[in-house]
């Protein structure tokens, strides 16, 4: 039983089930959100809706974008090369890249990987889209921008056995990006590095 009012440890326990937040973090936040000014806290409550209210994702790659977009302004972007996708397991993977000012092609981002333990499969993911672009004959290289998991790197074997029979270049970043990490977490000269170093995967 809680010693807390109801409300106050329902929010905390809202907080909690957050990625990386911990009870005490929670607790901490929930306790700035209570003795903030008013003004604070409905911003707060306006922006969570509007999040889920406004935002939806692009028909072409999946990335985000405003509800009442088709495309996304990387899709919609005429000045992005349409020969060149990098596969993306999140949107915050598009961010990272972005970030560094390299890429100028388009992205595809597959909302997960492929992780038979936890039930997720290729119909899971945003795979079939993904091989119906590569269908249409203007991609001539998809670099596959998973991160260097066990699970990254099976879906990205997976992606090159499907797309190397349809005579597209296949490419991987390069290892400078530590093992198990994720790309979010990277920084930009990494990222930068990891782009320019892509190797072609082999059969």
């Amino acid at each position: 039983m809680s010693i807390l009012p109801e409300p106050l440890q329902n929010l905390i326990d809202a907080f909690e089930r957050l990625p990386g937040i911990g009870p005490k973090t929670a607790a901490r936040l929930a306790f700035f959100v209570l003795n903030s000014p008013e003004p604070v806290s409905k911003n707060l409550v306006e922006s969570l809706q509007a999040v889920k209210q406004e935002i939806g994702f692009c028909q072409t790659c999946f990335n985000i974008t405003l509800a009442k977009n088709v495309l996304c302004e990387i899709c919609s972007d005429p000045r992005r090369k349409k020969s060149t996708l990098c596969v993306v397991e999140e949107p915050l993977d598009v961010l990272a890249l972005e970030r560094t000012n390299v890429f100028d092609g388009k992205y595809h981002v597959l909302h997960g990987v492929l992780s038979p333990i936890d039930g997720i499969g290729p119909d899971d993911l945003k795979i079939k889209p993904l091989l119906e672009r590569a269908r249409t004959g203007e991609i001539k290289e998809v670099i596959l921008a998973t991160n260097p998991s066990m699970e990254g790197d099976a879906t990205a074997l997976y992606l090159q056995q499907q797309l190397t029979p349809m005579g597209i270049k296949v490419t991987r970043l390069a290892r400078g990006l530590p093992v198990g990490s994720d790309l979010e977490y990277a920084d930009q000269n990494t990222l930068s590095r990891a782009l320019a170093g892509r190797q072609e995967m082999s059969p």
